[in-house]
């Protein structure tokens, strides 16, 4: 038979849905759909619209945890939820996406599939270190952070039309294997806050009209 007080204590924990009506998780989940559209479009080859979905999961990235942060009655159930929702919606945001554009451009090449393996491992062995260590001394990242590789991406990303239709996804090839390195790498990065948050706010805009209008 089975431990009655583990039936009373399981029925005691929350549903996983009862953690949606946190306004962060919320945001953090809106960044997941905007990853997933991102994934969806690049599929379809509309890669314009597929930076301005990406653009916008970078956005809810980094706006999610000042939300939480500045919410009142938080619990520690509350914190923890969001921080691994956080990490699960990272590797698909800011590694399966990019890694699937690269993928796309390249018309499924099957010479860009070590790429797409490189970022996708870099960015689960990064997330899992970040889940384990947090931040270092001083409040510094070890390695890029993996939200990164949407900035890097979508601002390489816009000179597409210029390096050639040819050569572009080589060039990406190569952004994409350095960002896997840089997000493993034993360096300090220090963690981006204040004013940092009207750039990245600026940066999501500003490329937003610039794919928009290139559509």
């Amino acid at each position: 038979m089975g431990d009655p007080s583990g039936d009373v204590a399981a029925s005691q924990l929350p549903s996983a849905v009862s953690f949606v009506r946190d306004w962060a998780n919320l945001l953090t989940l809106t960044g997941l759909a905007c990853g997933v559209t991102a994934i969806f479009l690049a599929i379809r080859g509309e890669y314009h619209a597929a930076m301005i979905a990406l653009l916008w999961a970078l956005f809810c990235d980094w706006f999610d945890g000042p939300i939480a942060r500045r919410t009142a009655n938080r619990t520690e159930d509350d914190r923890a939820f969001g921080g691994q929702l956080d990490s699960l919606v990272d590797i698909v945001c800011s590694a399966a996406a990019p890694a699937t554009i690269l993928l796309c451009v390249a018309d499924l090449n099957a010479w860009f599939l070590p790429g797409a393996f490189l970022l996708l491992i870099s960015g689960a062995l990064r997330l899992a270190h970040f889940n384990i260590f947090g931040l270092r001394d001083g409040g510094d990242y070890c390695g890029l952070p993996i939200d990164t590789n949407i900035i890097v991406v979508t601002a390489v990303f816009a000179f597409r039309g210029s390096i050639g239709e040819s050569v572009f996804p080589w060039v990406l090839y190569g952004v994409v294997v350095l960002l896997a390195a840089l997000g493993l790498g034993p360096f300090k990065t220090p963690k981006l806050v204040g004013g940092w948050y009207y750039a990245i706010t600026a940066y999501v805009i500003g490329m937003t009209g610039f794919y928009a209008l290139a559509v």
